[in-house]
């Protein structure tokens, strides 16, 4: 596994300190990502929005405004997030799906790989540019594009459960499962778009929780505290 695709959270980078970013998480982020960088992987990351932007808290904002915003949501994450890996020493670029004055540049598959051979981290922002589609859709697609050979789902619990454990103390956390049992249990782990591409393009994940040490680094490993999702 040498290029992948890591997806974070809006509400992941706010973190439990009540801003809207938490320094020292992405911080931490940006010390692994280095490693593996140094280490000779290739890696594109994908932020949501939800640390500014959760949709329509009624009906008066249209749908298409709403996603809009959140759009912006996840370049204004980019940037930030872009500027502290910066200062920790990493080479990084962002791309959006439509032009942004002079803070981003429009995604092309040449020059994300140009950017990726030369050591960048890619951050991917704006979305897939179009309402009604999630960042779920937007990772799914760009991993398709890049070839990449996984994608990585940081998130608040560790793993893919069969039902909500923060609901059921009984919930049982999947080692593995294929791509077809995920979207047959409807366990909602991405949106039902991005699973349908997953399995046509037969591009595995990793699914694990983002504060556990040396979270991003220990899932390049062969054995991982999380839950593989693996292609037929």
């Amino acid at each position: 596994m040498k290029r992948v695709i890591l997806k974070l959270s809006g509400e992941a980078l706010a973190g439990e300190v009540g801003n809207v970013y938490d320094d020292s998480l992405i911080k931490e982020i940006a010390d692994q990502v280095n490693i593996l960088i140094k280490k000779g992987m290739e890696i594109c990351i994908v932020i949501g929005g939800g640390n500014y932007w959760r949709g329509r808290t009624d009906h008066v904002i249209d749908r298409c405004k709403s996603d809009q915003i959140g759009m912006l949501a996840t370049v204004m994450n980019c940037i930030y997030v872009s500027e502290v890996f910066r200062a920790c020493g990493i080479e990084t670029a962002i791309l959006t799906p439509f032009p942004y004055s002079n803070m981003t540049e429009v995604f092309n598959k040449d020059l994300c790989n140009s950017y990726l051979r030369s050591g960048h981290v890619v951050f991917f922002a704006g979305g897939t540019g179009h309402p009604f589609f999630s960042t779920d859709t937007c990772i799914t697609l760009r991993a398709a594009e890049m070839e990449a050979d996984c994608i990585l789902l940081a998130k608040n619990i560790d793993g893919v459960y069969d039902s909500d454990p923060a609901k059921n103390r009984d919930a049982v956390k999947y080692d593995t499962l294929t791509i077809n049992e995920m979207v047959e249990k409807q366990l909602g782990v991405i949106d039902m778009t991005a699973s349908v591409m997953c399995m046509e393009n037969k591009i595995p994940l990793r699914v694990f929780a983002l504060k556990e040490k040396n979270s991003i680094i220990n899932a390049f490993e062969k054995d991982f505290n999380g839950t593989d999702v693996t292609v037929d």
